[in-house]
């Protein structure tokens, strides 16, 4: 819940800026009438894998975006086991793995698409 309250606004559309998700997608591990009243509490949509169903249930595509990138992410050792004591240094590291990634998946786009 505290992730879920976390949410910076949404810039979108003109008027009020919207903040909170329409929904959100967890795992097994979360299947509990607890948590799903909660996420309802604050009129969210939850989408929780049931337990003791079969694989295939389709979140796996909404998730597999960020599954790939916390993969990338382990790219770098040094985010993958984290040596430093202080959380800005950290951090820092984090941005600029996330910004190698982002630079990495631009360089690969042919230059006429992007005019």
């Amino acid at each position: 819940m505290p992730l879920l309250q976390a949410v910076p606004s949404v810039r979108g559309r003109r008027g009020r800026p919207r903040r909170r998700p329409d929904a959100l997608y967890a795992d097994r591990g979360y299947d509990h009438a607890k948590y799903r009243k909660q996420v309802r509490a604050v009129k969210v949509t939850p989408v929780i894998a049931r337990r003791g169903t079969e694989h295939g249930s389709g979140l796996g595509s909404h998730r597999w975006a960020v599954e790939q990138g916390f993969a990338l992410l382990y790219w770098f050792r040094r985010l993958r086991i984290r040596w430093e004591i202080r959380d800005a240094i950290h951090e820092a590291f984090l941005t600029l793995g996330c910004a190698l990634m982002c630079w990495r998946r631009l360089n690969r786009i042919p230059v006429g698409v992007l005019r």
